[in-house]
């Protein structure tokens, strides 16, 4: 799973959604010096990251676009899941899509001074293009497949896996749906864990 859904799997807790957001920017360790509840987020992270990884479901969709873009393809999925996510928004939450993202860049730029330099960095592109927004597109998960695979100098060649979600469309949906059930379920037991 790609921003959105670790966002949305923090429920409403904006320290956890913080810490979600940034765990892949805080490499092992390196996250003592972040307040409590951010240092949570990114356990929670962690942990759903472990999840989708092993899950049999997960596996299905990355195996589909193995043999054409190896171990990109699991970045691929979680890009896909997440475009799904923004798609079909109305199921999950009340809280319209575009609203629950601006609110959520809000809570990061009232929040900037915690985040690491990276985030910092591509936060104004992410609020300029509204990244989480136009997950909901298949031309914008292009766009960031693009941005992706610009950033591996082309070697992915994650730019063209939008083919793939055209042309495997609803196996790739049914596959995320059945999915995203469990990993509520299990995301919402380990905030629980985390005495939430």
């Amino acid at each position: 799973m790609n921003y959105l859904a670790h966002i949305y799997l923090s429920e409403e807790v904006d320290e956890l959604k913080i810490g979600n957001f940034i765990a892949d920017s805080v490499k092992g360790s390196k996250f003592a010096h972040f307040p409590e509840k951010i240092k949570d987020g990114i356990i929670l992270h962690r942990a759903l990251d472990t999840f989708t990884d092993k899950h049999p479901t997960v596996r299905m969709s990355t195996h589909r676009l193995f043999d054409v873009y190896g171990h990109y393809s699991a970045v691929i999925v979680d890009i896909l899941y997440d475009h799904f996510l923004a798609k079909n928004w109305k199921q999950y939450s009340n809280i319209p899509l575009f609203d629950y993202t601006q609110d959520f860049y809000k809570l990061l730029q009232d929040n900037f001074e915690v985040l690491p330099k990276r985030v910092q960095n591509f936060l104004p592109y992410m609020i300029q293009d509204n990244w989480l927004y136009n997950y909901a597109t298949v031309d914008g998960i292009g766009k960031i497949l693009y941005q992706m695979d610009s950033r591996t100098k082309n070697r992915s060649r994650m730019q063209y896996a939008t083919k793939e979600l055209v042309q495997y469309y609803t196996l790739f949906e049914e596959e995320f749906t059945s999915f995203f059930e469990e990993i509520i379920k299990y995301s919402s037991e380990e905030i629980q864990k985390l005495n939430y």
